[in-house]
């Protein structure tokens, strides 16, 4: 990489609403590049990007809405994907390219970086495939120099390939194994990834040029399927079938993750296609060093664990376009019950009494359930009920809070409580604490990561009965805040002693 220059670099994020292009804006900001979006609703990015990411409104299939995003650019990232569309895809890969490369001509852009798919391109077998593929030659038969990254299956946290994975493995103890889940991939961290499309902009090539990305290993989606499991701790049954069609496929994926309904057809015809790197050029005129499979799998989950600890789901849950079903929104592997209620009343008080929570001063409501679920846990080797909390009135990361354990405290905005009770996966609650005006909203989350179809089957079986439980005690936590409010302001009124001191606000 050659240091970077006095003057930053304007870059154009198209895509940023996606996958690989919402985590490259941050990255493009760290190196310092002067950062401009382009999305056809700008206000889907307003709550994701920094406060001086540029953002317009701009659609590769209006040329009219392109000249003014792409005006003052040097370098254009491509990210836009029609996979999910319901027309013709394939017309609409290429001629949003052709649109957009054409406007970037005319104002002048030095270089278009786009990433495409990795893929034999003597097989015609998959309209996804050669949709990627053409889509760099109408990119480049503008004659702006194009870097064309072809990448094979990327993993990560929401990437869709490892959210497939993700969810096959979870949801099914047995598993029927088509001829095409054995044809070879070779499967690239998310990072990696990234790296290239950074790396990339200041790379000294005068010419376009196509460079095959991959990780360490050539592995099929089955091998990944396996991988993954041991991973996570769950054994999978796969049997061989040489019968199932990838239109018989795509129908049975439907069923089992529905998130993949509008892509699966789509998807299955492109993992027919060996996705191997034959060529080694990136290798030898980049730095980028790919890890390996299992490697990016644990920076995967690692990630999304971090991630989740800083969430607040009060963002979340506004800039997501799932509707809440029974049970809660799926968010990755995990399933989110969120709710809230507004209180009259301070939000240090009201985080006061949320942090109270649990030990001699109970859990606000239905504390005889908890103590029910507690001795249900003792009696296959749980925790139980019984350890109490380290003090009373005061929480601190690590402490105990009878069955819980605090993961993040953040005063007076934020508490998150990880369960350490048998759950058959992981689980969490988490509070929040936000002013409105002159009210304060309290935000109870309960966020559940089940493992395998007996922790599905555990979550939506006791669904009614959590339910009933979070919702009284968010309501005992707003009406105990709400008092000890009314309290305070009333012992505030009166004078005692020569200091004027008021009493104290908890009796």
């Amino acid at each position: 990489m050659k240091p970077m220059p006095q003057s930053p670099i304007s870059v154009l994020v198209t895509g940023a609403t996606g996958y690989v292009g919402g985590r490259l804006v941050g990255r493009l900001q760290t190196r310092g590049y002067r950062v401009r979006c382009m999305a056809r609703d700008p206000k889907r990015l307003e709550r994701r990007v920094a406060a001086n990411v540029e953002i317009v409104r701009g659609d590769v299939s209006q040329p009219e809405t392109l000249d003014a995003a792409l005006a003052g650019i040097h370098t254009a990232f491509y990210l836009v994907h029609a996979l999910a569309s319901d027309s013709d895809f394939e017309t609409a890969e290429i001629e949003g390219a052709r649109n957009f490369a054409t406007a970037a001509k005319n104002a002048g852009v030095r270089r278009i970086i786009y990433l495409g798919g990795l893929g034999d391109t003597r097989h015609v077998e998959s309209a996804h495939m050669r949709s990627r593929h053409a889509a760099g030659d109408a990119l480049r038969a503008s004659g702006i120099a194009v870097i064309e990254f072809r990448a094979s299956i990327i993993i990560g946290p929401g990437s869709l390939s490892f959210e497939l994975i993700r969810s096959l493995v979870r949801r099914l103890p047995v598993m029927i194994v088509p001829r095409w889940v054995r044809v070879k991939a070779q499967p690239i961290a998310i990072d990696d990834v990234l790296d290239y499309l950074v790396h990339a902009i200041e790379i000294d090539v005068a010419q376009s040029k196509v460079y095959e990305i991959g990780g360490q290993e050539q592995l099929s989606y089955l091998d990944l399927m396996k991988c993954y499991g041991e991973i996570v701790g769950l054994r999978r049954l796969y049997i061989n079938v040489p019968f199932l069609t990838p239109w018989l496929s795509s129908l049975w994926l439907n069923l089992v993750t529905p998130i993949f309904a509008k892509v699966g057809r789509k998807l299955i015809d492109s993992i027919r296609v060996a996705s191997v790197v034959r060529d080694p050029s990136a290798l030898q005129d980049f730095t980028v060093r790919p890890v390996d499979v299992r490697e990016a799998i644990r920076r995967a989950l690692d990630e999304e664990d971090a991630l989740f600890r800083e969430t607040h789901w009060s963002d979340a849950l506004s800039s997501s376009t799932d509707k809440p079903t029974y049970g809660g929104q799926r968010f990755g592997s995990r399933i989110v019950d969120s709710r809230a209620i507004e209180v009259d009343a301070l939000p240090e008080r009201v985080f006061e009494c949320i942090e109270r929570i649990g030990g001699p001063n109970g859990w606000y409501y239905g504390d005889w359930l908890w103590q029910i679920r507690g001795f249900l846990d003792r009696m296959v080797g749980g925790v139980g009920m019984q350890r109490g909390r380290r003090d009373p009135n005061t929480l601190r990361v690590g402490d105990i809070v009878d069955c819980w354990r605090v993961e993040a405290i953040e005063r007076p905005s934020k508490l998150l409580l990880r369960a350490e009770m048998k759950v058959f996966g992981r689980a969490w609650l988490q509070f929040e604490v936000d002013r409105r005006d002159d009210r304060t909203e309290i935000r109870q989350t309960a966020v559940y990561d089940p493992r395998g179809a007996l922790g599905n089957f555990y979550w939506y079986a006791l669904y009614a009965l959590h339910e009933l439980v979070f919702r009284g005690m968010l309501r005992g936590i707003a009406r105990r805040a709400s008092d000890a409010d009314s309290r305070d302001n009333r012992h505030r009124a009166v004078r005692v002693g020569p200091n004027h001191q008021s009493l104290p606000p908890f009796e």
